[in-house]
C-alpha cells in the first residue's frame, strides 16, 4: 500500500531529503515513499545510469530530484553534493546514510582489505554524510536515519565485517543522538530483514533457498522497500518527533532468538563451497 494512504501528500512538501545509495534498493524504496509525500529527493550514488533511472522514475511521481555521482569515503565529494543539493533544493531536512558494502566470506578467508573496504563504506562513509550535513540539518532541525543491519545484533556466520561496520553505525547513532539533540537533530536507525528484489538478497540468499528463507522468517515472508520507506517516513515526521537514540528492527520476526534464518541458510551453502 502507498506511503500516501497513510500520510498526507503534502507532508513533506518543500523539505528535502538527501539519500546515500539513493539509486536502487531499499534506498530508492525510501526516496519512491518521501516522493509520495512531497519530498524534494538529493540522491548519492556511484553509478551514473542508476542516478538517471532512479531520477527518472522519482520525478514521475512529482519529486523534484537533484542527483550526485559520489563515493562516500571521499569526503570532499559528498560535502560538495549536500552543499550542491541545498542549491538546488533547500537545506536537508533528513539524511538517509544508506550506502552499503557486503559480501560473504568466512573471517580466515577475508582480506584487510576486504574488511576495511565494507567499513569505510559503512561506517566511515555514514560518518561523513552526517559530518557534511551537520549545518544543515541544525538549520532544519532535522533528522537522520542509519540503514543498519541485523548483523549489528547477533553474529551472522561469515558476515564479521559487516557486523563490525554496523554496530559502530548503531553505536555512533546513539552517540550523535546524545550530542546533537540540543541542535534539535534526532538520530534513528532502522534493521531491515531480507528485502525482496534487492542486490542483497540476490547477492546472500542462495539460490533456491528463498522458500526455505520465508519459512525461517516468524511473519513468513521477506520485507519490501515499501516496509522500510514507510517506517523513514514515519521517523523522519513530527508524529516521531520524541524518538531519537532508537534502533527500530523491521525484520519480520528474523533475528528473534531461536530463528537462526540466516545461519541455516548461508553456514551449509559456504561449508559446501569451502569443500
Amino acid at each position: 500500500m502507498n506511503i500516501a494512504s497513510y500520510f498526507a501528500k503534502d507532508l513533506f512538501y518543500g523539505k528535502t531529503v538527501f539519500i546515500t545509495g539513493g539509486s536502487s534498493g531499499i534506498n530508492l524504496g525510501i526516496a519512491r515513499n518521501f516522493a509520495a509525500v512531497g519530498a524534494n529527493l538529493g540522491i548519492l550514488g556511484r553509478s551514473e545510469e542508476k542516478l538517471a533511472a532512479a531520477a527518472t522514475e522519482l520525478r514521475a511521481l512529482g519529486a523534484r530530484v537533484s542527483t550526485h555521482s559520489a563515493d562516500v569515503r571521499h569526503y570532499a565529494a559528498l560535502e560538495k553534493a549536500i552543499h550542491d543539493t541545498k542549491t538546488a533544493l533547500g537545506p536537508v531536512h533528513t539524511l538517509i546514510c544508506g550506502a552499503a558494502g557486503n559480501f560473504p566470506l568466512s573471517a580466515e578467508q577475508l582480506s584487510p582489505n576486504g574488511f576495511k573496504a565494507v567499513v569505510d563504506i559503512d561506517l566511515l562513509g555514514s560518518f561523513h554524510s552526517c559530518r557534511a550535513a551537520f549545518e544543515q540539518l541544525k538549520e532544519t532541525k532535522g533528522n537522520i536515519i542509519f540503514i543498519s543491519a541485523g548483523m549489528a545484533l547477533i553474529p551472522y556466520a561469515f558476515q564479521v565485517h559487516v557486523g563490525a561496520a554496523k554496530a559502530g553505525i548503531d553505536n555512533m547513532m546513539r552517540n550523535l543522538a546524545l550530542e546533537w539533540g540540543r541542535f534539535g537533530i534526532r538520530c534513528n536507525s532502522i534493521v531491515p530483514g531480507p528485502i525482496e528484489g534487492t542486490e542483497g538478497v540476490r547477492r546472500l540468499v542462495p539460490a533456491g533457498s528463498m522458500d526455505q528463507l520465508r519459512r525461517a522468517i516468524p511473519l513468513g515472508r521477506l520485507g519490501t522497500a515499501d516496509d522500510i520507506g514507510q517506517l523513514s517516513v514515519f521517523l523522519a515526521s513530527p508524529l516521531a518527533a520524541y524518538i531519537t537514540g532508537a534502533l527500530i528492527v523491521a525484520d519480520g520476526g528474523q533475528n528473534l532468538p531461536g530463528s537462526g534464518a540466516w545461519t541455516q541458510l548461508i553456514a551449509a551453502e559456504m561449508t559446501k563451497a569451502a569443500g
